[in-house]
């Protein structure tokens, strides 16, 4: 049986709707102001949590002139001109916790951890390039809040060891799959990855960082099991940012919301007798009764051609019954178009 996973008193479970986080990350490129209408916004659209990026440049890497393939600026320079500082991050953390939304943050060195956790996150997201960062990741574990763990660019091995070292820190944790590629594919989205995942860790809380775009790559996870689903959030589309265009607006986000509880609901089995107890007003009406095709006269018998099977479903025998009734005779003149009825039956 899978357990829960609770993160800030929100309980995850298979029988519950997703907890949908809004990936903010860096859309709002160091403009606090940015920052806060996008939790306004995810606020708005109905979202429970929200999730950023604590980037410290010089401890998380190297001055560098690598280039990601979403961008034609050097990832120094995107993460230099998205950096906050400690004290927005700390005015965006107290101002989630007043709109009584979730706080995450990805921390990238373990500087931005211990920070992180100075200001008292109630858990932490490891992002799919930390995956096997395994220091990182012993370091986070060992505050002992729940991590969820992003497992992009990663081989189940490497998922497998970083898994084990929050166990083994006694840490609850969430998977989720992930493809780093931005945009994903659909044909790249790999959700059968999460059926895998399931045989690794049967007890855990599974989901999705969904870098496609749209909302229906997410959608797709939820039969599969997915019940946190990560998408890249903005206010505004036109706004800039290498994670923008896979990034869903606020009417998206609301849309994702309502109809991952459709799905979780319509997951839920119904048995079969409540079922039918249900339909009976439509069963009145769509099933097909026995009825007299023509008149029919005592001592007849019936064959196809003068009874067959007709709606309403309302008459004595329904159509399942026409082959009990064939070869037997009348027991008294029947009209045509009536339905046929036990007495009718010698």
């Amino acid at each position: 049986m899978v357990s829960k996973f609770i993160i800030d008193k929100r309980i995850v479970d298979i029988n519950k709707p997703p907890l949908i986080i809004a990936e903010i990350g860096i859309n709002h490129s160091g403009n606090l102001d940015k920052a806060i209408q996008m939790i306004d916004d995810a606020k708005k659209a109905g979202c429970e949590c929200v999730k950023f990026q604590y980037h410290i440049p010089e401890k998380e890497m190297l001055k560098t002139d690598v280039i990601p393939g979403n961008s034609k600026k050097t990832i120094w320079n995107i993460i230099k001109e998205s950096t906050l500082s400690h004290n927005e991050e700390l005015k965006i953390f107290n101002y989630v916790k007043r709109k009584k939304l979730i706080y995450l943050s990805t921390p990238f060195s373990k500087e931005a951890a211990i920070k992180l956790n100075k200001m008292g996150v109630k858990a932490f997201k490891i992002g799919s390039g930390e995956c096997n960062n395994f220091p990182l990741i012993d370091l986070i574990a060992k505050f002992r809040k729940p991590i969820i763990l992003s497992t992009g660019m990663n081989n189940l091995k490497n998922v497998k060891k970083a898994a084990a070292i929050i166990k083994n820190n006694k840490c609850n944790f969430a998977i989720l799959h992930c493809v780093s590629l931005y945009p994903t594919p659909f044909s790249l989205l790999n959700l059968d990855r999460i059926n895998k995942l399931k045989k690794l860790f049967p007890n855990t809380i599974l989901g999705l960082s969904d870098h496609s775009k749209g909302i229906h790559g997410s959608l797709a996870s939820i039969p599969l099991g997915a019940r946190i689903i990560e998408k890249h959030f903005t206010s505004k589309k036109n706004w800039k940012g290498p994670d923008i265009p896979i990034s869903i607006n606020p009417e998206e986000l609301k849309n994702l919301i309502n109809y991952s509880k459709d799905i979780v609901s319509s997951l839920k089995e119904v048995k079969e007798k409540s079922m039918l107890q249900k339909e009976r007003p439509t069963i009145k009406f769509a099933y097909a009764s026995v009825v007299s095709t023509k008149n029919i006269k005592k001592g007849e018998i019936f064959t196809n051609k003068n009874i067959w099977v007709k709606r309403p479903g309302i008459g004595f025998f329904k159509g399942e019954d026409l082959k009990k009734i064939l070869g037997k005779k009348a027991s008294q003149n029947i009209r045509k178009n009536i339905f046929i009825k036990k007495n009718h039956i010698l």
